[in-house]
């Protein structure tokens, strides 16, 4: 029996053109690695039926250099997390061993086909890298290290978005290092590292946006934007 949420690459083709025709300013791929063949067979059916807004992967850090290589000349805008500043806290807090080294490979591929300049078109971005990093208490992020790589390594005019919406939950009043939300002077020392290794260009969210970005943990099972993922087939 066919899943309900199981598509074909000629139908997600489609809906790629039918979001273009509605006015969408791109298409926005999140963490897709696992259809990464499927995938580029749409882009591929949707850039002949005249796909041309810009096409974004999002993702978490963690993502095979092999499979980014697949995306040259694909992708326009790359919108990874960069987690963890270290190899231990990703094994402790997300399950993998080598989060950090996985990351750098990651994060320098997109830099390398894209570059660190935002190219906007009528006030919208276009092209380009913008690297999101979320504090965590403890400085459990290891800040730092994540930002230091990104200057000596990268460039330091990549785009960074500073992100303070950490929220404890699941699982996280077992670790009492990330039971709590972060406090005003992890805040400001993660701020102040922005200018100590020259990464001017982006945005940081205000510490009091938290809980404005908490999303609702109450929705029904019926509710029919429950369960929207789709499946490639």
């Amino acid at each position: 029996m066919k899943n309900k949420n199981e598509i074909s690459v000629e139908r997600l083709a489609e809906i790629m053109i039918e979001l273009q025709k509605q006015g969408s300013h791109n298409i926005e791929l999140v963490s897709p690695t696992h259809f990464a063949v499927s995938i580029l067979k749409s882009i591929r059916i949707a850039s002949q039926l005249g796909l041309k807004i810009p096409i974004i992967y999002n993702m978490n850090g963690y993502d095979s250099v092999e499979v980014l290589k697949l995306y040259k000349d694909v992708i326009d805008i790359y919108l990874p997390d960069f987690k963890y500043g270290n190899n231990n806290n990703g094994r402790v807090y997300s399950k993998v061993s080598d989060y950090f080294d996985k990351a750098k490979l990651a994060v320098k591929e997109m830099y390398n086909q894209v570059g660190s300049e935002l190219v906007y078109e009528n006030g919208v971005v276009v092209r380009g890298l913008i690297v999101r990093h979320l504090i965590l208490p403890n400085d459990l992020s290891e800040t730092e290290e994540v930002f230091k790589f990104i200057a000596e390594e990268l460039d330091r005019k990549i785009h960074i978005s500073l992100i303070t919406q950490y929220f404890r939950t699941n699982r996280s009043k077992k670790h009492i290092l990330i039971s709590r939300r972060i406090r005003y002077g992890e805040f400001m020392r993660a701020v102040e590292l922005l200018d100590k290794y020259g990464l001017e260009n982006g945005w940081i969210q205000e510490i009091e946006s938290s809980e404005h970005y908490r999303p609702s943990f109450e929705i029904s099972r019926n509710d029919p934007f429950n369960n929207r993922d789709l499946k490639l087939i």
